[in-house]
């Protein structure tokens, strides 16, 4: 064999080497469905057209310390779950709280942080609303696909319960007086309306939730591995303080 071509083999096995080193090594790649509409945990920044919020930069953080990507798509809050039991995602990081329904149908990480529901209404109305009986006969909205729908028809006595594709679309028609008022996650509501001073709509402080929960990451029940390189990552993301560090970013803490 001329020197020539041992040359050429020993290029070709040393590639070779390389190539393998680089998939040993290779991070894995998980697809995180995250809500357009959920300011300030998830929401389509319209400058880069890419999902943006404190439950990004949370799976983010997480991935960096378990040794994995992530690549965020914009889904509905309704599609969460369907898109992730159908394997289009693989893991859901938004506004989600961990109940007993949703838990028959995919696994939850540990607790991320408490989440109760808030009440808004229009600026000018001054009532100190306490309780859904102080909405009976009134007309209120929230978005479909969360908790709250299935909570305000077992629990309330409304004329109507309309439902929305988001928070702010809520909040518009509580300002144009179309709804009495508007449910969903308190968070959510606090921080659009900060950033909406002329919508002419006030959040409840004096309302009292009744269904504080707590949000988690979603994932499908039979990925075991995947769930505990979550759990541990949250772990580390808490004892770190880069969880209080996200939330203070966004104006949550």
């Amino acid at each position: 064999m001329n020197s020539r071509l041992m040359r050429a083999l020993r290029l070709l096995a040393l590639a070779a080497l390389a190539l393998g080193t680089t998939a040993a090594i290779g991070q894995p790649t998980y697809k995180v469905g995250s809500t357009p509409t959920g300011v300030p945990f998830t929401f389509m920044d319209t400058k880069t057209q890419q999902i943006q919020g404190a439950m990004v930069d949370l799976i983010t953080a997480i991935g960096e310390t378990q040794g994995f990507k992530v690549t965020v798509e914009a889904t509905p809050f309704s599609a969460l779950i369907p898109s992730l039991t159908s394997n289009k995602i693989d893991i859901i990081s938004a506004a989600m709280l961990i109940t007993p329904a949703r838990q028959e149908v995919i696994d939850f990480s540990d607790p991320v942080f408490p989440y109760p529901e808030g009440l808004m209404v229009k600026a000018d109305d001054n009532k100190a609303y306490k309780s859904l009986g102080d909405l009976k006969g009134e007309v209120v909205g929230v978005q479909v696909g969360t908790v709250y729908v299935d909570f305000l028809k077992k629990n309330g006595e409304f004329k109507e319960i309309k439902t929305y594709d988001s928070i702010a679309d809520i909040i518009r028609d509580v300002g144009l007086g179309r709804i009495k008022g508007g449910f969903g996650d308190a968070p959510i509501i606090r921080y659009q309306l900060s950033q909406r001073k002329d919508a002419g709509v006030r959040f409840v402080e004096s309302y009292e939730p009744k269904m504080a929960g707590f949000v988690g990451l979603g994932m499908r029940k039979t990925d075991k591995e995947l769930m505990a390189k979550v759990n541990a990552g949250l772990a580390q993301v808490k004892k770190s303080g880069k969880l209080d560090e996200i939330l203070k970013k966004w104006n949550l803490k």
